[in-house]
């Protein structure tokens, strides 16, 4: 990269350490960034560092939040006697994106995965059993992705609310075996939710 100067060379290193980018992304991206106005350029600066300072996981679900609580847990009008668990908060908002489930969610950040070295107790899942020993929860729907690692969570999930009295739903099986909540359109997702069934 001798031809490159250092900062425009550093530059396209660092946008190649995110996902999805290779080196050539990352080289359209960096010219793009110096045709673009200083206004334009700073304003995708400040929003990274905004960004970094300000969000934070919300302390009741875990979902991103730039306060205590996130937007959905704030609001009253959400059926607090449902709890959607998901993988990630990207699943949160796919499910949102339906607009068919109006309870509360639980974002487990991860899944379990010996060979990846995730456990549960690297998982939510302490928090999880805390909000449902409160005794407001009376539906547990599992949205973990329908994966052998999502399936094990959810799994590892009911194991440790047996003879707890709530009822443990799962998503119907309209998503496909293998993918991702994120990947999923509206309409199967929406199927997925008025679908659900015992989780056995």
């Amino acid at each position: 990269m001798s031809e490159l100067t250092e900062s425009v060379a550093k530059t396209m290193k660092e946008f190649e350490k995110l996902p999805g980018i290779g080196k050539k992304s990352a080289e359209r991206i960096v010219y793009h960034l110096l045709k673009i106005s200083n206004e334009e350029a700073f304003a995708l600066s400040d929003s990274i560092r905004s960004m970094k300072e300000n969000v934070r996981y919300c302390k009741r679900c875990f979902n991103l939040a730039e306060g205590d609580l996130c937007e959905i847990c704030r609001d009253s009008r959400r059926d607090q006697t449902q709890l959607c668990v998901v993988e990630q908060p990207r699943d949160l908002i796919a499910l949102e994106k339906t607009g068919h489930y109006r309870g509360l969610y639980h974002v487990l950040l991860g899944r379990v995965s010996p060979i990846d070295g995730v456990d549960s107790g690297q998982l939510t899942i302490d928090a999880l059993v805390k909000r449902v020993k409160s005794g407001e929860v009376k539906e547990l729907i599992m949205a973990t992705n329908p994966t052998v690692e999502g399936d094990g969570t959810a799994l590892t999930i009911t194991n440790r609310l047996e003879g707890f009295p709530v009822k443990i739903t799962r998503l119907a099986r309209g998503i496909t075996t293998g993918s991702s909540l994120e990947f999923a359109n509206n309409e199967m997702l929406a199927d997925a939710i008025d679908g659900r069934q015992s989780f056995e």
